[in-house]
């Protein structure tokens, strides 16, 4: 699926083949992704398991398996540019040679009322070992990385993504996960993202926006709205910010919608803020809810990926090993798309793990797999069931 040219072309780009002699940059990609692919436990599984195939593994165009020095030094040493832009060249390939890709069956009702692309924009930590990766220390005994994601709910894959420590709060990174977009789009995120100057510039550019308001936040009622008369709408105003410093900051007038959610199987009551003063007050707290999806795309990655033993220590290698995982990702959503994979993510996930080192016509397996068709529902036989104390 990865153009045969594309990583060579990468790796003179960055810098990445002058550093490489017997170890190739194609070698090292290929590395990594097993990693993930296999739930590889650390240096000495993957390079092992690599050996071991490693007659199967020269027919994946030349790879050779890596010793345990050399793909340490590889993931420190190589620059991990090269893996973030290999991921969006392969975003761009993708999206140009399977155009079903960028189509998702997205939820009834209000997703389908817009026209405009809706993202959602959240992050996802990354637990790290403390004691001997000292580059991600965000507490006295913790690190971490973060993962900020700009999702789109339509195709459900990202359109910006960035990876950096945990010490930075959410709202530094609003404004770079916020550039590329364009005017009419709708962006949602939780209250970490609530930063005026940057929500009024959101505002200038003609960028929909919908939030959580902080529960400190101060603010005047200008008028009283009624747009729905819908039970759960408690109150629906527009507003202007009280302080002189927010007042500064985000000069125009806000929407301030009091909604009853159900969160856990009881009611409560949440406040969300938008710069949109015609849509009415449920499509605000519905618009909010979508932002869900993206805690579930997080949960996907996480439970499929190898993003919890890393291959190395190094902020390079810790790089390396998330951008190939998001790489393996879009793979896999490719294939599930190729082939109208009904079932779950997951379950494509261990279906190709399950056959890594077998040949297969992968079509006819994804296509034969399973004894119910999508999406594969059982079928009781109550004459057939055996009742204790009948004959």
């Amino acid at each position: 699926m990865i153009p045969g040219h594309m990583v060579s072309k990468l790796a003179k780009e960055h810098g990445v083949d002058a550093q490489s002699r017997t170890f190739t940059p194609w070698s090292h990609v290929v590395s990594v992704m097993y990693a993930h692919l296999a739930h590889a436990f650390g240096l000495n599984d993957v390079c092992d398991s690599l050996q071991m195939n490693s007659a199967a593994l020269s027919t994946v165009r030349g790879a050779v398996p890596p010793s345990r020095n050399g793909l340490s030094h590889a993931n420190t040493n190589r620059n991990a540019d090269m893996a973030e832009a290999l991921y969006w060249r392969m975003f761009e390939h993708l999206m140009n040679t399977v155009p079903g890709l960028a189509k998702r069956k997205v939820r009834s009702g209000y997703l389908r009322r817009f026209s405009k692309t809706i993202h959602a924009i959240d992050s996802t930590t990354i637990q790290l070992v403390a004691n001997c990766i000292d580059w991600a220390k965000h507490r006295r005994r913790k690190a971490a990385a973060k993962c900020h994601l700009r999702l789109n709910l339509q195709s459900f894959l990202p359109q910006c993504a960035v990876i950096d420590t945990a010490r930075h709060h959410d709202s530094t990174k609003a404004k770079e996960l916020c550039a590329g977009l364009e005017s009419g789009e709708i962006a949602v995120f939780d209250k970490a993202y609530i930063k005026f100057e940057h929500l009024f510039e959101l505002n200038e550019r003609g960028i929909w926006w919908v939030g959580r308001a902080k529960d400190n936040m101060q603010y005047k009622t200008v008028r009283t709205l009624e747009t729905t008369e819908h039970k759960r709408i408690l109150r629906d105003e527009v507003i202007t910010m009280a302080l002189d410093k927010s007042r500064t900051d985000y000069p125009a007038e806000l929407r301030r919608v009091v909604a009853l959610v159900e969160v856990n199987g009881k009611d409560v009551e949440m406040v969300f803020i938008t710069n949109n003063l015609s849509w009415s007050a449920w499509t605000v707290a519905e618009l909010y809810r979508c932002r869900w999806d993206i805690e579930v795309f997080f949960k996907e990655i996480k439970q499929t990926l190898q993003l919890s033993d890393f291959l190395g220590h190094s902020a390079s290698a810790v790089r390396w090993q998330v951008w190939i995982g998001l790489l393996v990702h879009l793979l896999m959503r490719c294939l599930a798309c190729m082939h109208k994979w009904s079932h779950s993510f997951k379950r494509l996930f261990t279906v190709v793990r399950a056959v890594l080192w077998r040949r297969w016509d992968l079509s006819a397996l994804l296509n034969s797999y399973g004894t119910a068709k999508p999406p594969g529902r059982m079928c009781a036989a109550p004459e057939q069931a055996y009742l204790p104390g009948f004959g």
